[in-house]
């Protein structure tokens, strides 16, 4: 019995001398934290985000500048025979305006809205990842009342990791950090009634992004 105790006790102390051993070098900070995990893609932003947002469901349309995303936009209102969208964040109502786009930017419309259209933070090309706050123009209803959202973001808005965006928010705002920080890849799901998948059991069904090229050619 006492040989069998002594064996047990000396295989305790080699594990706690193990443990100690590799939390000393774990405060010594040789864990490196900043080194990337993923190669370097081959190809660019605009394409490995559209194959990920697309692959969860989403749609994407491809805008060459801002006069072509409003052609895209009136055609995608004609296809859907929506009577008009819903906006209120500045940049887009001012492009909606130009293209002449019947909009509505009253509140009391939003419930009666089908399609919302918002910005972004970023969009987070290795995830298919819509990254919005509570700080944008928009507001929080704008992200579940419409049954279609409809996301206008920039090419100069992607990123290729979630801490890259989770970086640009926190260089953007600073000490006044947004109250909420959501992140978007595609539209809802849930198969918990009858192991029946449903799209869009809250919020929006259909998530569209319309990425315009803002770099200078």
């Amino acid at each position: 019995m006492e040989d069998s105790t002594t064996s047990r006790e000396k295989i305790l102390k080699k594990v706690r001398k193990a443990l100690i051993s590799t939390g000393k070098e774990e405060i010594a900070g040789n864990i490196d934290l900043d080194s990337p995990i993923y190669e370097t893609p081959n190809e660019p932003l605009e394409i490995m985000f559209a194959q990920q947002f697309t692959q969860l469901n989403g749609k994407f349309i491809f805008c060459e500048h801002e006069a072509d995303f409003v052609a895209n936009l009136q055609a995608l209102i004609t296809e859907n025979k929506w009577d008009q969208v819903y906006a209120i964040d500045p940049k887009i109502t001012d492009m909606l305006k130009k293209g002449a786009v019947p909009f509505s930017d009253k509140p009391q419309d939003l419930p009666l809205t089908n399609a919302g259209l918002t910005g972004c933070e970023y969009l987070v090309a290795r995830l298919g990842t819509i990254m919005v706050s509570s700080r944008q123009g928009s507001g929080r209803r704008m992200l579940v009342l419409p049954n279609y959202h409809i996301v206008v973001a920039y090419t100069s808005q992607l990123v290729l990791h979630l801490k890259d965006a989770f970086k640009g928010i926190r260089d953007k705002y600073g000490a006044q950090p947004p109250s909420l920080i959501s992140a978007i890849s595609g539209p809802s799901r849930t198969a918990d009634i009858e192991k029946t998948l449903v799209q869009g059991a809250h919020g929006p069904k259909e998530i569209y992004v319309m990425l315009i090229d803002d770099h200078v050619h």
